[in-house]
């Protein structure tokens, strides 16, 4: 998107800066989202984008957090909609190793985290990333994913339990 963007006054410089503040959090569920680092980096450049030119449409008594995530979110499902890569990115997988030295013991298990994680289907993986990883409470993870509040909880719970049966076998 090469549009240029012209926010006016201290308000401009205040969403601004908080949409700066926020970039490693919303960096972070793009990967959890898209996997590739560098298709992570363009989802976030696009929601980035796309924020600041919506951002006279942002209310600064809400929360500008869910107010990203929530941008970020549907940017992604439009993407995959559009090109038809969902399938392919979520059943990519990581190589496994047959050994594994001492050293390598936390990578693996960070490994074998991730793993664990896109085993999950897509709906209970983004609910335990909002509400486990990006710290949202229920209320707030139930917006951006435009569902019940008892949904949410559901996911949730349905995602642990899934993890849990993982980890256990």
């Amino acid at each position: 998107m090469s549009e240029q963007v012209e926010l006016k006054g201290d308000e401009s410089d205040i969403v601004r800066r908080d949409i700066t503040t926020l970039l490693p959090e919303l960096r972070a569920f793009a990967r959890f989202l898209v996997r590739g680092q560098g298709e992570a980096d363009d989802l976030l450049q696009e929601t980035v984008l796309r924020a600041l030119a919506a951002s006279h449409q942002f209310d600064p008594d809400s929360n500008l957090k869910a107010w990203l995530f929530t941008i970020l979110r549907n940017l992604f499902y439009e993407q995959t909609r559009r090109r038809k890569r969902e399938n392919r990115a979520l059943e990519a997988g990581f190589p496994v190793a047959d050994s594994i030295a001492p050293v390598q013991q936390d990578h693996a298990d960070v490994a074998d985290l991730q793993r664990m994680l896109w085993s999950l289907p897509p709906l209970l993986r983004e609910a335990l990333v909002l509400v486990g990883a990006q710290g949202l409470n229920y209320d707030e993870a139930a917006r951006i994913c435009d569902v019940p509040v008892g949904t949410m909880k559901a996911r949730v719970s349905r995602a642990r339990s899934q993890l849990s049966r993982v980890y256990d076998a």
